[in-house]
């Protein structure tokens, strides 16, 4: 067997998996493709593949989410960039030109959720379609392009946690990573054939795995919601709650300010807290409304056998008066 060759640039030891040489592009004619941009570009279609589904299983025209789809990516993109802008201000003040720059990394998932769910709210409106169905449906193919969009972050070797001595502890070559994302890592630096590593918690893969859980939740729930808007309130939540725990844990995290307060964290445990609010206030009103539904009908039945029993009685008497008497 061929030995490998190669420096080890991702390195899950504890695991047994090693990757060599990771390449964050490749050329197509001399012009220059990176895998992140593949990757999301999968993970775009995975999840209107996803939506279009749900779409044909609840009954609506799959053509709108197609039309839907490209809308949010365009103003999606925009949403992403303007999140990371407003909250990394320091890094774009002395070259707005930089702002533009996307090539150059910074996008915000929330930003570009924030952005869809208003462009699909307008679109709804535009159509005139059932908002809060649309929510439920689309955000089944937004979990789905989330878990898989994720894997973004592993080939760009970016968006990792702090030290940990986990079973699931990621170590990265420090030579292919820049300043910028070295610079939030406090932990030792571990060398291994002459190769320096940081070792991290690697988020790519929590948040990926976690998304995937979302998902299965939200599929099995489809059938099963009580009302229009269910599906998106648990996405919120089931995301929120994954997403505050591994926000907790990274170390390129947005900051308000000068502060050390995680904006998507605190984001996030807001979506968490709201989520399970509306849901249960939601679901009370649902149930009440079929307990009123239920009593309506009782007292429709009731009535219904009064009645039946006024017209059936006279008769029953008459006929009795001309029964002759046994013999």
């Amino acid at each position: 067997m061929t030995a490998l060759t190669g420096t080890i640039d991702i390195w899950f030891e504890k695991l047994g998996i090693a990757i060599r040489d990771i390449h964050k592009s490749f050329s197509i004619f001399g012009f220059e493709v990176y895998f992140y941009g593949v990757i999301i570009a999968a993970a775009v279609l995975a999840g209107l593949f996803v939506a279009t589904r749900v779409a044909k299983k609840t009954g609506q025209d799959p053509e709108n989410y197609l039309e839907l789809v490209i809308f949010c990516i365009i103003f999606g993109v925009i949403g992403a960039r303007l999140y990371y802008v407003i909250f990394a201000w320091d890094d774009f003040r002395n070259d707005l030109v930089q702002v533009f720059n996307i090539r150059g990394g910074g996008l915000a998932i929330y930003g570009a959720v924030i952005a869809g769910v208003l462009t699909a709210v307008i679109y709804c409106k535009k159509k005139k379609l059932n908002t809060l169905l649309v929510l439920d449906t689309a955000c089944c193919g937004l979990i789905t392009g989330q878990m898989l969009g994720r894997w973004s972050n592993f080939v760009n070797m970016e968006a990792f946690g702090g030290y940990t001595e986990a079973f699931t502890a990621m170590r990265l070559n420090t030579a292919k990573l820049t300043a910028n994302m070295f610079s939030g890592y406090t932990g030792p630096i571990i060398t291994a054939d002459g190769v320096d590593y940081i070792q991290v918690h690697p988020t790519f893969l929590y948040e990926s795995l976690w998304s995937l859980g979302v998902l299965l939740l939200l599929l099995f729930m489809t059938k099963r919601k009580k009302f229009d808007g269910q599906i998106f309130l648990l996405y919120l939540t089931g995301y929120g709650l994954g997403r505050f725990w591994i926000e907790g844990l990274r170390t390129d995290q947005l900051k308000i300010g000068h502060t050390n307060l995680a904006v998507s964290q605190l984001l996030s445990g807001a979506l968490v807290i709201a989520g399970i609010a509306v849901l249960a206030v939601m679901l009370k009103k649902t149930k009440a409304k079929a307990a009123a539904a239920a009593e309506g009908a009782a007292a429709d039945t009731a009535a219904d056998a009064e009645t039946t029993a006024e017209l059936i009685s006279p008769a029953e008497s008459g006929n009795s008066e001309n029964t002759p008497p046994e013999v």
